[in-house]
């Protein structure tokens, strides 16, 4: 993939440019993510879905790889973003959906699943062997991790059958060093060490060697460390570049290869810049930019109150009614009880609630809400009260106040932070 290995290639070289990996399949989001690329010009949109969110069994979005790259591609066609600039990605992509199999079962799905990827198009592959299976000890050895993320490459070069200039381009590693990393205390958040991070280099380089993966190492463009920058439902820990500068500096040496950040969610504006700035080149964004379609439809449900007598959709209400009806995608996360719970699993950082919006009676409430939003528009100043950012930017692009529009310009507010990190001289 000649697009991403180009952009590497630049921030090598000495320029401070990066790229924005959105990881969501909410279409608001995916279609923000174009009306964004396109109004900023953008040579490059990367679009990843994860390994538990596409698969070829389904995922929690019930698309296998080729539906959902259908289904991204239907949405730039609408919208009027030119294929040839987008990526597709796939990230996590390893044994994580069946680590309730034993490992050789688990890797045989997950072998399955990779080269699923990569026959649907997807061009940037995340391998991550880092979980645990029901046979294995916890943790898992390095060694063991790296040479499964060998056995997947070598499934995905096989499965790939193109020009040499598209071939797949690979990301190595993962943020947590360990299962359950994301429950240490925030405050104490260990960043990589430049050792740990260059032997995960060495040893996947290595192991591709040993297994005739060569040509495919030539084609690791990121490795993923932990940069100092995480989040919980209340608290985010934001980037201290001092505390980064050893392992900023330790990859500086390596060729064809940056850090690929992940949790960069919810990171101000000069934070992601100083990513960026110190070789994390490949900022990934997911919760954080569904929580701003969560803001912006939650404001669409206080305007509707306001505005709309009967027949409203209640899109909140009916929200936490189906969340509460099926917990399974939040109990283990969220333990208050009464009200508590109700702020909770609206409003926590780590967004439980991106994993409810294809519920068929919340999909219906949001069609409901834009509908009578639309049969019945609110005035200007109604709609400046609750999405004061969005409605000036709506105005400045000079597009109406529609439901949709709303939430997209809301939606394209977090993504300016990343175009500024990635595009800084633009």
């Amino acid at each position: 993939m000649q697009a991403i290995r180009a952009l590497v290639t630049r921030h090598k070289s000495g320029e401070r440019v990066g790229i924005t990996s959105i990881c969501s399949a909410h279409p608001l989001v995916i279609e923000a993510t174009f009306v964004h690329a396109l109004r900023h010009d953008l040579p490059i949109v990367l679009i990843e879905a994860t390994s538990n969110q596409v698969n070829q069994d389904g995922g929690y979005t019930g698309m296998v790889p080729a539906a959902f790259r259908s289904f991204v591609e239907g949405i730039a066609a609408r919208v009027g973003f030119p294929l040839d600039r987008l990526v597709l990605g796939g990230d996590h992509l390893g044994p994580n959906a069946w680590t309730a199999l034993p490992a050789e079962a688990a890797m045989a799905k997950a072998e399955i699943m990779v080269a699923d990827y990569v026959r649907a198009g997807f061009r940037k592959i995340h391998l991550d062997c880092s979980m645990s299976c029901a046979d294995d000890p916890v943790p898992l050895p390095e060694h063991l991790i790296a040479d499964r993320a060998a056995r997947l490459c070598r499934a995905a070069e096989q499965a790939f059958d193109g020009a040499p200039d598209d071939a797949p381009v690979y990301v190595i590693g993962t943020e947590v060093p360990v299962p359950g990393g994301a429950a240490e205390d925030l405050d104490e958040l260990a960043v990589t060490t430049p050792e740990a991070a260059l032997a995960t280099v060495t040893m996947h380089r290595d192991l591709f060697h040993e297994r005739g993966l060569g040509a495919a190492w030539d084609r690791v463009v990121a490795t993923v460390v932990q940069p100092g920058v995480e989040f919980d439902h209340d608290k985010v820990v934001d980037y201290r570049p001092e505390k980064a500068r050893a392992l900023s500096t330790a990859i500086e040496p390596v060729d064809h290869i940056v850090f690929e950040a992940h949790s960069t969610d919810y990171q101000p504006p000069q934070a992601l810049a100083a990513l960026v700035r110190d070789h994390f080149a490949v900022l990934k964004v997911g919760p954080g930019v569904t929580f701003a379609l969560r803001e912006a439809l939650w404001a669409l449900d206080a305007i509707e109150a306001e505005w709309i007598a009967d027949g409203r959709a209640a899109m909140r209400e009916v929200t936490l009614a189906r969340m509460k009806a099926d917990p399974a995608n939040w109990r283990k996360y969220y333990h208050e009880q009464g009200r508590a719970l109700d702020l909770q699993l609206q409003y926590s950082l780590s967004d439980r609630i991106r994993y409810y919006w294809p519920d068929p009676a919340i999909v219906a409430a949001q069609q409901t809400l834009f509908a009578n939003l639309r049969r019945s528009p609110p005035p200007m100043g109604l709609v400046s009260q609750y999405l004061p950012a969005a409605f000036a930017a709506v105005r400045r692009d000079d597009i109406a106040t529609d439901p949709a529009a709303l939430v997209i310009a809301h939606i394209g507010i977090t993504l300016d932070a990343y175009y500024g990190a990635c595009y800084p001289h633009v």
